[in-house]
């Protein structure tokens, strides 16, 4: 009886054994289990070997998992006829006796154990499962010759390639969003934001042509050179005639060396423009970065599909979407956010609704109109008197100043 006992634990033992396996195997991350194969785990590389060949490996668990149930129950009932004598009353609390103790001790328990820690216990079982997967591959393959046969007749195709583990952009997405501590918050901002610039075009980040600064080649040279010196840009563009056309792009730390020098006037100028690079409105930003990096640019001119400019839009613009703002700002882009005494904020209707949510941390939304001005001509359908005041998205605002075209300022209130 001792040994009948001891052969009962012992199988519960194997049939627990087998069903960890099953579920810590199954349960694996197999883009964590891919990158510890990568680097040289050994554990993490039976496991891989094992994974590429599910239905061998399920094969061999099942097989072992089966076989130790049904010693199990056989052995029981050979225990409840000795202690009891034979009868179906007997036969029956013993059958209810060892499927207790099945579920309890060699499934439940077991695969709750290994589901909490699959990792630890996945790659301990795979050293036991590889070499036992060689040992019972003859007997594996014959019972799935009829597993085979039997998804033929359901039309049922199997694919265990890891090609089909790959994920989407919006799933990527979302275990990005779900890392918690295992990315700083500052890393998954940026990769959110990178995620985001298929779906955000120049037209959302560039500076409208109204606010765009250059220079006029038919002002005084006096003026030119005065306003290029004092400028708080890199680049600006050149404007000429009548209708001001942009005639090109003037590299300002060139100009500072002649103008020191005293050798700056128009025709040298002239000669150090360098020629427009224009881009299309509706250009994805992660495109129009591609496209900055192949033509070697910083800066292009937006223009809509009737060849009107519309706009300016840098390599910085695209980089503050996806790092966030620079610290140096230009007066002129600092000069759109006024912070009042009261803790609101006074702001200039051109302002991007994208430039507003991001620095004061609102939530205005971005799927229709893309600038302050906008979305209060779109709420009103009309210009609204000074004074106004109205809610939008929760966050109140009152017009301050307004044109017969445009709203020129809004107060936000915190």
């Amino acid at each position: 009886m001792v040994w009948q006992l001891g052969a009962l634990a012992g199988l519960l033992m194997i049939g627990a054994f087998f069903s960890i396996a099953e579920t810590s195997l199954m349960s694996l991350n197999r883009y964590r289990l891919r990158h510890l194969a990568k680097t040289g785990h050994h554990g993490a590389r039976l496991a891989s070997s094992l994974l590429a060949r599910t239905d061998k490996l399920l094969g061999v668990i099942l097989l072992g998992n089966n076989l130790a149930n049904a010693a199990s129950a056989t052995l029981v009932a050979v225990i409840c006829v000795n202690l009891f004598g034979k009868g179906e009353m007997v036969l029956a609390g013993g059958t209810l006796a060892v499927t207790f103790a099945i579920l309890i001790f060699g499934e439940i328990s077991p695969k709750v154990i290994a589901a909490t820690y699959p990792e630890r216990f996945a790659f301990a079982c795979s050293y036991v499962l590889y070499p036992l997967l060689k040992v019972a591959y003859p007997v594996v393959w014959f019972v799935n010759l009829f597993v085979s046969g039997f998804l033929k007749l359901l039309r049922i195709k199997t694919n265990f390639d890891d090609s089909d583990h790959a994920i989407s952009m919006e799933e990527l997405r979302t275990i990005v969003t779900e890392s918690g501590k295992f990315i700083p918050k500052k890393h998954r901002s940026i990769l959110l934001n990178l995620f985001e610039l298929e779906k955000i075009t120049v037209d959302d980040v560039m500076t409208v042509h109204t606010q765009i600064e250059a220079v006029d080649f038919d002002a005084p040279l006096e003026t030119i050179l005065h306003q290029i010196a004092t400028s708080h840009h890199t680049r600006m563009l050149v404007r000429q005639g009548p209708t001001e056309e942009v005639i090109g792009v003037l590299h300002i730390r060139k100009v500072l060396r002649h103008i020191q020098s005293g050798e700056a006037d128009l025709d040298t100028l002239r000669e150090m423009l360098t020629d427009v690079y224009y881009t299309p409105s509706g250009t994805p930003l992660y495109t129009q970065l591609q496209q900055f990096q192949e033509k070697q640019q910083r800066l292009a001119l937006v223009v809509d599909e009737y060849g009107e400019l519309k706009g300016l839009v840098t390599m910085e613009d695209i980089l503050e979407e996806i790092v966030g703002d620079f610290t140096t700002q230009s007066p002129i882009h600092s000069s759109a956010f006024h912070r009042q005494p009261d803790g609101s904020w006074l702001i200039d209707g051109g302002v991007t609704l994208r430039t507003l949510n991001r620095k004061l941390s609102l939530a205005f939304p971005l799927d229709g109109p893309r600038t302050l001005n906008g979305l209060v001509l779109e709420h009103f359908q009309d210009i609204p008197e000074p004074g106004t005041s109205f809610k939008i998205s929760g966050h109140t605002l009152e017009i301050v100043q307004a044109q017969e075209r445009i709203v020129k300022s809004v107060r936000i209130y915190p």
